[in-house]
């Protein structure tokens, strides 16, 4: 079935091209892509890969293959429109069978009709879904010893970033100070030449460097002057995303004089293989990330890590799981890549993921155990809790308070916004010398045209003597996060506790009968907010982490996957930072940045999943992720069931008990996942089949975008042996089968479960052995016994006699028959 898809947000193309407006579109045809195809074409060997064997792009039956499908696409494309009214800009082969093209609208549709065409939809955006966690997660002590240190850990691992690009001379990439990389010969990427010091950007440790813009060039969205055509990074984000989870261990975390720690990549020695497909102003088209995905494939890559997601869900599809991007993805997974995404950054509502297809691993965003507060100490004694990653005062002692609007040089600058402190020229520098800077937080800050680090500068030109920034008014999309200064100040997000100081502040100043102010005799003393305090109750599911349950299709209806698939940290990360990067205001200039969102969550759990690949060379995608998932903990260090941060009804930030749809399978326990003891494999036919078992799709768009087809018996999507058991739509009683493969020894485990009474649940057999590297099927059966209206969560809990735990969390709503 031919079909064209709208995009999955509009965005209006500017075209570029000679022959006049057009948009970029991805198409598939007839034909299996490399990674699929079985043979059948006389004079072409069957290149589909072998799961125990490497994916070898080099070889003359790959090589002759994949020429053949360009041929195609560029003779199918020839027969049916006039050279130059159309640009093909990429031929996929490898993953997808299929091409990106710039034409018109009407030459669109006539490609969908053409023979041979079975899918043709406009290009979408992307976006990004934007170290103390190394200690946090236990991998200095628990895991990087068995792999013979952190000078080894993730040894000649490689992990694919498909991101903004990277800051090459970074110390976290640096190769200075380690053991010299020696020669990969099995991956097969190669090193752009930076365009101004005529240097490639490899040293061993960065292994490969790769920019793909052309859909963005094709759009008109590409500016060559602020968006860099070649992999370096002018945003900050590809550059931290790589230094979390491959960055080198122990690099000096310093900013205004003071050092923060030392950082460290999760695989401190795995290898760093760079996609840059997002751009400072726009984000990156789909076109360019499919091409990417492909060529890192192609490349050799073992782990993918995709800090970046679609602007909402595809839109014509039938369901999420269907579409290119997911498409080429599931390819990957084929030939043994694993690939972590971001969840993305739309929490704490329900159905925000933007991360859906059960062969990646969905990543959700925690708060560790470290938090930055300061206080202001009051004259009336009151004090003031905020956020404040700067010195104190001067000698701790307390100084008269002066706010802006009482500081200006004339009333006719109040058109410029002067209360939110970015603009010192607009300040009475006399008035404001040797007192604390009381400042508004605007809209500005929200939209990145104000910053703290600015006002933090507006009152170092002043001389103030610290700064307070005051939150007044709730703006949805605020990032209310400390940033480290020079200058002592604080950020006061607390409403009632910012009215506090207001009201202080305007009881201690005396005024004239016009409302000018004669005197400040309000004081106050900001005390030194540079240590972190280290806290039990974490992990927490970050606000901003977007939630369950996923979805199957663009009208949200919940689908039968677990989304997100696991827990990892994700807040106020400490990572190197492109000097040049834009991406955050207050780190503009600096060498590290501390950021937040699922962007940071993800590579935490690709740099995690190295150190398993290195461990298990052998073990599938689906077999890492298992092992990441059943080994996870849903209990935080004070072995309390995690929280999760949410809006009570006056948005207000609460706590409330965190259930999968926050968290998945739980957060991430690397030194448990080494050893899992059990483990869920699944492959890419039975993806293929849980693709055929969504109600409502029709196996011919299956066909269409992946080159696969169904067989007779469908199944249900909650048949797929995954570590998680989801039904959205229960009636009566539905009995599913897992699979477990040992891959310890020989053990005994005994099978209980737990679940709310409205829903009975029984796995069996209640105990088997399993011998090493055998297998055994387990029996779930889940019965409605009552009908709430809700989902209800449990969980299968697998004890083994040598101490492996394993857990599959279940989560089902009932329904009446």
């Amino acid at each position: 079935m031919k079909m064209i898809n709208a995009t999955w947000v509009l965005f209006a193309l500017l075209p570029l091209l000679a022959f006049g407006q057009g948009d970029v579109y991805l198409a598939t045809v007839e034909g299996e892509p490399v990674v699929s195809y079985s043979g059948g074409i006389e004079g072409f060997s069957a290149t589909a890969v072998d799961p125990a064997e490497e994916f070898d792009i080099t070889s003359e039956s790959i090589t002759s293959y994949s020429l053949h499908l360009e041929k195609q696409h560029d003779a199918l494309l020839d027969s049916l429109f006039e050279v130059g009214t159309y640009k093909k800009l990429y031929s996929y082969r490898h993953l997808i069978n299929g091409f990106a093209i710039h034409m018109s609208e009407e030459q669109a549709e006539t490609l969908a009709r053409a023979p041979g065409v079975k899918f043709v939809e406009k290009d979408m955006k992307v976006r990004k879904l934007t170290t103390h966690t190394p200690q946090f997660l236990g991998l200095p002590t628990g895991v990087w010893p068995t792999g013979g240190g952190f000078d080894r850990a993730g040894e000649d691992i490689v992990i694919g970033f498909i991101d903004s690009g990277i800051h090459p001379k970074h110390p976290s990439f640096a190769t200075y100070n380690t053991e010299p990389y020696g020669p990969l010969p099995r991956f097969r990427g190669k090193c752009e030449i930076d365009v101004d010091t005529k240097k490639d950007f490899c040293n061993g440790k960065i292994i490969g460097a790769q920019h793909f813009a052309k859909a963005a060039i094709a759009a008109g969205a590409f500016n060559p002057g602020a968006d860099f055509a070649s992999p370096v990074d002018g945003d900050g984000h590809g550059t931290h995303t790589a230094a979390i989870a491959a960055g080198n261990n122990g690099i000096p975390v310093r900013m205004h004089g003071h050092e923060f720690g030392k950082a460290s990549g999760m695989a401190p020695r795995a290898r760093i293989a760079v996609y840059k497909v997002l751009y400072r102003l726009f984000g990156g088209y789909v076109s360019d990330v499919v091409a990417a995905i492909e060529q890192a494939v192609r490349d050799g890559v073992d782990i993918l890590n995709l800090s970046v997601g679609p602007n909402s869900p595809p839109t014509n599809t039938r369901t999420t799981f269907l579409n290119p991007f997911d498409a080429a993805l599931l390819s990957a997974v084929k030939a043994g890549v694993f690939v972590a995404q971001a969840a993305g950054n739309g929490g704490p509502f329900p159905k925000t993921l933007v991360s859906f297809s059960p062969w990646i691993a969905s990543v959700a965003a925690a708060v560790d155990d470290r938090r930055y507060r300061n206080h202001i100490t009051l004259g009336n004694g009151k004090m003031l809790t905020g956020l404040g990653l700067s010195p104190a005062t001067r000698g701790n002692m307390s100084f008269n308070l002066i706010a802006a609007n009482d500081a200006l040089v004339d009333l006719s600058v109040m058109k410029y916004s002067p209360l939110d402190c970015q603009r010192p020229e607009l300040l009475n520098k006399k008035m404001i010398e040797g007192k604390i800077l009381l400042c508004g937080y605007s809209f500005n800050f929200v939209s990145g045209t104000a910053s703290i680090k600015k006002v933090s500068e507006t009152a170092r030109i002043l001389g103030a003597a610290g700064f307070v920034v005051a939150v007044e008014n709730t703006y949805p999309g605020a990032k209310l996060d400390p940033v480290p200064v020079s200058t002592p100040g604080i950020l006061i997000t607390d409403l009632t506790e910012s009215q506090d100081l207001i009201d202080y502040y305007n009881c201690s100043t005396k005024r004239d009968w016009a409302g000018r102010p004669l005197s400040f005799q309000g004081t106050g003393s900001i005390a030194d907010g540079m240590a972190p305090t280290l806290h039990n109750s974490a992990p927490q599911v970050a606000l901003f982490s977007s939630r369950g349950p996923g979805i199957k299709d663009f009208s949200f209806q919940d689908a039968d996957v677990l989304k997100p698939d696991i827990l990892a940290p994700g807040s106020l990360i400490w990572a190197a930072w492109a000097p040049n990067g834009t991406d955050e205001a207050n780190y503009v200039g600096e060498g590290f940045a501390m950021m937040s969102g699922t962007s940071m969550a993800a590579p935490h759990i690709a740099g995690i999943a190295a150190l398993i690949k290195q461990k298990h060379p052998k073990w599938s995608p689906a077999a890492i992720k298992s092992a990441l998932m059943t080994t996870s903990t849903t209990m935080d260090r004070a072995d309390k069931p995690i929280q999760a941060q949410q809006y009570s009804g006056s948005e207000i930030v609460t706590l409330a008990p965190a259930t999968p749809f926050d968290y998945g399978s739980g957060a991430v326990d690397p030194k448990a996942a080494l050893d899992p003891g059990l483990i869920f494999d699944a492959s890419y036919g039975d993806y293929i089949g849980f693709l055929c078992s969504v109600p409502g799709v029709n196996p011919q768009e299956i066909r269409n975008i992946t080159g696969s087809g169904c067989n007779a018996t469908h199944g249900r999507p909650a048949d797929l042996n995954s570590p998680s058991i989801t039904i959205s739509h229960l009636k009566g009683t539905q009995t599913i089968k897992r699979t477990v493969t040992n891959v310890a020894d020989t053990e005994t485990y005994v099978i209980t479960s737990r679940m709310p009474p409205e829903i009975a649940l029984e796995a069996s057999p209640p105990a088997m052995t399993i011998l090493a590297g055998g297998s055994r099927d387990i029996s779930v059966s889940l019965t409605v016994r009552s009908v709430t209206g809700g989902y209800s969560f449990g969980e299968i809990l697998m004890k083994g006699s040598l101490g492996h735990k394993v857990r599959i969390p279940v989560i089902a709503m009932g329904y009446y028959n």
